[in-house]
């Protein structure tokens, strides 16, 4: 039987197993996860072994298996923006949103992870979220800060 989910991305790249990683982005794109489902859909259509789209899944940071928030928040820990507090940051924002670095929100609205240096270490420390980025970030303005990707 085949799965309506994974049907257009299989078709949107003409079902060529040169374009998984291509169907994989997509995927990832428009449920900000991998889906099981639609991976051993994929997988069976394309007749690739599904421990080799699990080994690509790992092996890329841009792909995840678990559910991921619409908002991606990183917290930069590169050498200056540990050192002018990027941990107090971590702390401030997991307050704000009830969840710990490398969580999503039960809404599945925010993820929480640090990242390595983002180099932009003169403006540390620094705060991405999604491709959006936040210098100088002090804890007094993670309220305001989030309160725009809450709408």
């Amino acid at each position: 039987m085949q799965h309506p989910r994974a049907d257009k991305f299989i078709k949107r790249w003409g079902g060529k197993k040169d374009c998984l990683i291509e169907m994989m982005h997509d995927i990832q794109n428009e449920y900000n996860y991998l889906p099981e489902d639609i991976l051993v859909e994929v997988s069976e259509r394309l007749k690739v072994p599904l421990a080799q789209i699990y080994g690509i899944a790992t092996f890329y940071k841009a792909f995840s298996l678990t559910p991921r928030g619409k908002h991606q928040i990183g917290v930069c820990m590169g050498t200056p923006c540990h050192v002018k507090g990027a941990s107090l940051l971590v702390e401030a924002i997991g307050r704000h949103l009830g969840i710990k670095e490398g969580e999503t929100t039960k809404d599945l609205k925010f993820s929480l992870a640090t990242t390595g240096c983002v180099g932009t270490c003169g403006l540390a420390p620094v705060i991405v979220i999604d491709e959006e980025m936040y210098g100088n970030v002090n804890i007094n303005q993670i309220s305001k800060i989030l309160k725009k990707y809450k709408k």
